[in-house]
């Protein structure tokens, strides 16, 4: 149906009887406002029709309405408040849309029975609101795909990608040349593919990007709508949200390459609640500021201990994860022995590291000093080996303690400090995958935990 077609029919058919439901889901569509909310409506209407949704030229023939408001000026509000109030008396069963529905409260307090409210160009939204409503059609040809895709990882974890591309220009990588620059995913498509994943049964959500922290930076935080409502493009709202996502769904949230700035320390306070694990993965990279300049990278070894002494102190149980590059072009063996200091202070519950390698089209390969590679080998295995007593220092404080554990195989699972494939596991007897089970630990090494189930 076009534009104002069904106003026009429903006027025609005024005080005829409704006629019978059709079998396929019918849904009536007001278009109001200038071209850009035209072409808005023809997405909607494009996606309702892709997935087998029929559309009506009369209230009475829809099982639900569909209006597409103005709110530019206060005759075009007026119109379509005064849209929505005939789609509510003619069907009953309303959702509204477009930039009115930008505008806090204004359709709520005037029509409180609407179904669901959502702002301009969200097609996640309203399609999210369609479904809650009116389930899709079965189309037997792509009923056969589940509705959160194919996926490659076990059936109860799955990656959650809230981003694409990188505003960082670290010397040794080329991300930012092959997949461009930060790019944040609409906050309301990003929550929509959460619940469907965890409606599927996905019982940990990984959520992953270039830089997590950074999310919404490139679209200055814009709001977005979920579930009718508004809702900041920023890591803080972003958590909240998957938090009490996960929460309702028993499932976990685990947060990887979290860079250290100090937005993250609004979102710590949320990992002592439950749904947001209390686990950040944080590429730190070094520890020298001369290395870490050299790097391009943010911060320094001084406020990254500050920063870590302050996440500590507003959730105790945090566990962190980072990453470091040891035998970067120019690195002295002071400078090394800066990053093995380091390590001692912050006490980081996990540790990877790699030997520098060149890739090509880094800017770091035209860096003069290249450390030998059997330097840079030597190195790792030093920074592994103290790492190693770090590590298993802080295992085995949890022995005696009960883990809450997701079981990734019999016997096989992993408690809130573990991220899959990259961290340890505890070890058990028994167990179905993707349950979660209470393990009391009994004793530990460098990277695992073996307990009974209690």
């Amino acid at each position: 149906m076009v534009a104002k077609a069904l106003r026009a029919g429903a006027a025609a058919k005024r005080g005829r009887p409704a006629r019978a439901r059709q079998a396929e889901a019918t849904i009536g569509f007001v278009s109001l406002g200038c071209p850009k909310a035209l072409v808005d409506s023809e997405r909607i209407l494009t996606q309702l029709r892709a997935e087998g949704y029929a559309t009506s030229a009369s209230y009475e023939g829809a099982d639900l309405v569909i209006v597409n408001t103005c709110g530019f000026i206060d005759a075009a509000k007026a119109e379509s408040l005064d849209a929505i109030g005939e789609a509510l008396e003619r069907n009953g069963k309303v959702i509204v849309t477009g930039c009115l529905g930008a505008q806090a409260g204004i359709v709520q307090t005037a029509h409180p029975n609407v179904l669901a409210v959502t702002g301009p160009h969200d097609l996640a939204a309203v399609m999210e609101a369609v479904h809650a409503q009116l389930p899709r059609p079965h189309d037997p040809f792509v009923d056969l795909v589940p509705p959160q895709g194919i996926k490659l990882t076990p059936r109860h974890i799955a990656y959650l990608k809230i981003s694409e591309g990188c505003n960082h220009r670290c010397t040794f990588c080329i991300i930012p040349s092959m997949r461009g620059d930060l790019v944040s995913r609409p906050i309301g498509e990003v929550l929509a593919e959460a619940e469907t994943l965890l409606r599927a049964g996905t019982r940990e959500l990984l959520v992953i990007a270039q830089d997590t922290s950074a999310y919404g930076v490139d679209v200055k935080y814009r709001t977005g709508f979920w579930r009718g409502r508004p809702i900041k493009t920023r890591m803080l709202e972003l958590c909240r949200a998957l938090g009490e996502l996960a929460q309702s769904a028993g499932a976990w949230v685990r947060l990887h390459y979290v860079y250290p700035y100090p937005s993250v320390d609004a979102v710590v306070p949320l990992m002592s609640g439950g749904g947001i694990l209390p686990y950040l993965d944080v590429p730190f990279q070094h520890a020298s500021p001369r290395i870490l300049r050299r790097m391009k990278r943010p911060a320094n070894a001084e406020n990254v201990l500050a920063r870590i002494q302050a996440w500590r102190a507003l959730c105790p149980e945090i566990t962190l994860r980072s990453t470091f590059i040891v035998g970067f072009p120019g690195e002295t063996e002071r400078e090394f022995e800066d990053l093995l200091e380091f390590l001692e202070a912050a006490q980081l519950d996990r540790v990877g590291c790699f030997a520098y390698s060149p890739v090509d089209g880094a800017a770091a390969n035209a860096y003069p000093d290249a450390v030998p590679d059997a330097v840079k080998e030597a190195r790792r295995e030093r920074l592994m080996r103290t790492q190693a007593g770090i590590s298993a220092a802080r295992l085995a404080r949890k022995r005696g303690r009960v883990e809450r554990v997701l079981v990734d195989a019999p016997g096989v699972g992993r408690s809130a400090a573990d991220a899959p494939e990259i961290d340890g596991v505890v070890h058990f007897e028994g167990g179905r995958l993707g349950d979660f089970v209470d393990v009391r630990i009994e004793r530990s090494d460098e990277h695992d935990l073996y307990g009974r189930r209690v």
